[in-house]
């Protein structure tokens, strides 16, 4: 079946499994500008719309439109990893899981926790399946954010949303004892997964920071498509 071979293929379940991905309340993708952190969470998004799972992603940076390309640049990549699929089938499954995705852009001025609980609950009242997974891309963690992530928690508690985040790091700043770059090291304790994306050699690595007893695994990912190199 297509979409069991595309899940048992994305790089999300490879480097940290599907089962757990929505389990807690906060993740982070983390790596300096321009390494691959938003391909990263469409990867995470995209691996959950396979699995029959509604996504909500926000983004403080880039336009509906632009959003949406990622989305099917992301499938593209997938599909195209697993070899010859027909083209029909591909876009059979696209058009239904496509279905499970809402984008919403902001900046950081009109971003507003409160007109994202009005949007829950109007699933609510619509009686309508919640998103299991949000999706925040482009939070300044630089600043002081613990009053949002205080009121993204009791989101998460309200609704049982998951909430991945992306998360800027900056080539000079020295990690934490516990190995975190310091914007995930502010908050660590409300992150139950996090996993670090940076250059070696012509690829990303991606090591995980938190994720249960994962703990420090490292895979090499291809930068043109974010899926994992075999080697």
């Amino acid at each position: 079946m297509l979409k069991n071979d595309l899940i048992s293929k994305s790089p999300v379940s490879k480097a940290m499994g599907i089962e757990t991905l929505k389990q807690g309340r906060f993740g982070a993708v983390l790596s300096r500008a321009g390494v691959g952190k938003t391909s990263f969470l469409v990867q995470i998004a995209l691996t959950q719309l396979l699995n029959d799972k509604k996504i909500l992603h926000i983004s403080l940076d880039e336009s509906i439109e632009k959003i949406n390309l990622r989305y099917t640049d992301a499938y593209t990549n997938l599909v195209d990893s697993i070899g010859y699929v027909d083209p029909q089938k591909a876009l059979r499954l696209w058009e239904d899981i496509n279905l499970n995705k809402v984008g919403i852009s902001y900046n950081e001025s009109t971003f507003d926790t409160k007109k994202i609980k009005d949007y829950l609950k109007s699933f609510k009242k619509a009686d309508l399946v919640l998103p299991s997974t949000m999706v925040i891309d482009g939070l300044n963690f630089d600043k002081d954010v613990s009053g949002i992530l205080e009121e993204l928690e009791n989101l998460n508690k309200e609704f049982s949303i998951f909430i991945w985040f992306s998360m800027k790091t900056h080539r000079e700043e020295k990690l934490s004892r516990d190995g975190y770059p310091v914007q995930l090291d502010a908050h660590k304790e409300k992150f139950d997964k996090a996993i670090f994306l940076q250059p070696v050699e012509n690829k990303i690595e991606a090591v995980i920071l938190k994720d249960g007893d994962k703990t420090d695994q490292r895979y090499r990912l291809d930068p043109a498509t974010m899926m994992i190199v075999e080697e």
